[in-house]
């Protein structure tokens, strides 16, 4: 009798077994996916570029035969957790966003952005901006003092170049990142603006005397009537950064990651990098972590003195 009730219950034990393994595969291969979601910095995610960003998704959605949808992400922290979360498949990040996502979540680069798809323009450069009618911030040796607003604390071009500028240009004050975060330290007041074209904004304004922007950025807004030339002069360059990758969740199955990468490479519609990179002649080209070194240890080094 006992052993006819064990031999039942091993019966059905081999079936239940069985039954998952024809099913899910029992932890073998992943259920398919049926949604590709896409998630932008605030810079690259406006109202005004909403339709080039749209076009691009429904080109990917019929290459990968799968909806593919838009997380929108308020900052650039939110964007790297939208990757370590699982929430978003693909980011379009900036080098240090990108850099604290391979970090934090093991972010892959498939492609980053150049002119002419040449990979000898793949940079662009932080540039420090005051209002034309400032006469009296003229350069880097001028801001001390002055009013300053940072873009974000994962900005590359907006917070992490012009900080490491800033310290090598005052170097007897022996600056740390929270001094040249806090008000009154070495600035009279400290603000992050959010995006680089509110910062922009703010200095054309007179809302702040100084502002970091990305020249790509920069050159976008006047090109596109948003902002006068004749309203800001630059008053620091710096020396070219990687530009921006485009970079896929480590988790993706291989397969999805193929087709994407295959896509983002070979993608050549003018009307999205006009609209969402800011000049219709750049593309993307292939890329790895080997050209964010810099980026990861700038800003380890900049970390450790705050």
């Amino acid at each position: 009798m006992k052993a006819r009730k064990l031999f039942k219950v091993c019966a059905l034990l081999m079936l239940a077994v069985m039954s998952c393994l024809s099913l899910t595969g029992c932890g073998g291969s992943k259920a398919e996916q049926k949604k590709f979601v896409i998630t932008y910095l605030p810079n690259e995610s406006t109202d005004k570029n909403a339709d080039a960003r749209k076009g691009m998704a429904a080109d990917l959605s019929k290459a990968l035969g799968m909806e593919v949808t838009e997380l929108v992400s308020n900052d650039y922290n939110a964007v790297i957790e939208a990757m370590r979360t699982g929430k978003a498949d693909m980011a379009y990040f900036g080098p240090l966003s990108f850099c604290l996502a391979y970090e934090r979540a093991g972010a892959e680069p498939i492609g980053m952005i150049a002119k002419n798809k040449d990979k000898k323009n793949a940079t662009y450069k932080s540039v420090l901006i005051t209002s034309s009618k400032n006469t009296d911030i003229n350069g880097i040796q001028d801001i001390k003092g002055k009013t300053m607003a940072f873009v974000d604390p994962n900005s590359t071009s907006g917070n992490l170049i012009p900080s490491a500028a800033i310290m090598k240009a005052f170097p007897a004050e022996k600056l740390s990142m929270d001094d040249l975060h806090t008000n009154g330290k070495f600035f009279q007041a400290v603000s992050f603006s959010g995006k680089h074209q509110a910062g922009l904004a703010a200095v054309v304004k007179g809302d702040v005397q100084v502002a970091p922007i990305s020249d790509a950025i920069l050159a976008a807004e006047i090109n596109a009537g948003r902002a006068s030339k004749d309203d800001v002069k630059i008053i620091f360059e710096s020396d070219p950064i990687p530009s921006e990758p485009m970079a896929l969740r480590k988790d993706l199955p291989a397969d999805v990651k193929e087709k994407v990468k295959k896509f983002i490479l070979s993608y050549d519609n003018p009307a999205y990098y006009k609209g969402v990179m800011g000049a219709e002649d750049k593309r993307f080209v292939e890329c790895s972590i080997e050209d964010y070194k810099g980026i990861i240890e700038l800003n380890k080094a900049l970390s450790s003195s705050k």
